[in-house]
């Protein structure tokens, strides 16, 4: 299966312009052949969270994602990094109150990817699906939430403030029970997250506070977790600009009760910063480039920097980050370093980290990743007994 999507995907890059394959994942979500005819929204300066509706698919914009993190451990105390992601990938803008289209239409507007992964003793467990969610297989509603893509589920539970998420891979699960803490944080300029220094962004807003708690099985093994999660929300229709070659992403609890997001757009030129220091006692604070210092320490033989220095000297920040021993690469239609951080320096504390477009992992690589969607699309209308859908499928990455 894996191996017939990326030939399929080397086909559709055949018809792709240069300027198209270079811009990779970042082009394709800017700019559309048919944008004339297709005026999704582009969110900018001024714009509003509205709660709970957010929560739900924005189908005017053309890219989205639903993010959850997870710093667990077991009843033994051993650690345990967990990942869930759903993505959507749109080709033709719908009204947010639009009817949904008559079955025997099933017209092409978008194509959802979900990403599941568990890093535990040395090993990282990834799995990958795609599907069209036009014929049911994939979605998601506001209220109650509900995110899936076939068995793999995030939904509101009757209990008011909490979530169940399942995911079943292939040898490995999980099943938990979110509980949200606090309200939700808004990111850049009243949930305007600036991209670039020449406007370009996206709506990005967290939950910071999650506890978390269930089993996480392991092939024969089932483990009792409980910790600490993040959730992030963040919608756009022209999320980077050409020559943004990767970025760098961390979420951070600090054992002070603070929390911390940051991340940079690398450029030759220096890239972009940005970030929100989330004190334990007050409002969130919007960081300006200005205010954030993060660099990286040696890469690994893969390319990837484990170890990096982040500060905030306006905060009294100086942390060294580093992600353990392992090799946490999600090795899907576009690879990327997923992986749990351990915190040190003026704070202590733990999170996650995101690395792209390091080695041979550019930005440009994004375009086999977006070419089966890019595929699904634009097809002929499938019906439900032949929709295209990925099968989970396990990687299992050790040192």
């Amino acid at each position: 299966m894996r191996r017939w999507i990326l030939m399929l995907s080397i086909v559709v890059l055949a018809g792709c312009s240069e300027s198209q394959q270079e811009a990779g994942f970042a082009g394709l979500a800017g700019v559309a052949e048919n944008d004339a005819e297709v005026p999704f929204l582009q969110p900018g300066p001024g714009d509003r969270l509205i709660f709970p509706d957010d929560f739900g698919p924005h189908p005017q914009h053309r890219i989205e994602w639903w993010y959850l993190t997870a710093n667990l451990r077991t009843e033994e105390g051993e650690p345990l990094g967990l990942q869930w992601t759903q993505f959507r990938q749109a080709i033709t803008p719908r009204p947010a109150d639009a009817e949904p289209p008559e079955a025997a239409d099933w017209p092409l507007e978008a194509a959802w990817m979900a990403h599941a992964a568990v890093s535990f003793d040395a090993r990282h467990y990834f799995a990958e699906k795609l599907a069209r969610g036009d014929v049911g297989h994939a979605g998601a509603q506001a209220q109650p939430l509900a995110v899936w893509l076939d068995d793999w589920q995030l939904e509101a539970t009757s209990e008011s403030e909490s979530w169940r998420l399942q995911v079943a891979a292939d040898g490995w699960s999980y099943d938990l029970s979110l509980s949200i803490n606090g309200k939700p944080v808004a990111h850049g300029d009243n949930g305007f997250s600036a991209k670039s220094a020449d406007g370009e962004g996206s709506m990005y807003f967290s939950l910071v506070d999650l506890h978390i708690e269930g089993t996480v099985t392991l092939g024969n093994e089932t483990l009792e977790v409980a910790g600490k999660g993040w959730f992030d929300r963040e919608w756009s229709s022209q999320f980077l600009k050409s020559g943004q070659q990767g970025w760098d992403w961390f979420a951070l609890h600090l054992e002070s009760g603070d929390k911390l997001m940051a991340f940079q757009l690398r450029e030759e030129d220096g890239g972009f910063r940005s970030g929100t220091w989330i004190p334990e006692d007050g409002e969130p604070v919007a960081l300006q480039p200005s205010q954030l210092r993060i660099r990286p320490e040696e890469p690994d033989a893969r390319g990837f920097p484990r170890l990096w220095r982040l500060e905030v000297p306006d905060y009294g920040v100086s942390l060294e980050i580093s992600a353990p021993p392992g090799n946490y690469l999600n090795d899907g239609l576009y690879p990327y370093w997923e992986s749990p951080v351990t915190v040190a320096g003026s704070h202590s504390g733990e999170g996650y980290m995101e690395l792209t477009g390091y080695g041979d992992r550019t930005l440009s690589a994004y375009s086999t990743a977006v070419a089966p969607i890019r595929w699904m699309l634009r097809s002929a209308p499938l019906n439900s007994s032949s929709s295209v859908r990925r099968s989970p499928e396990m990687a299992l990455i050790t040192p």
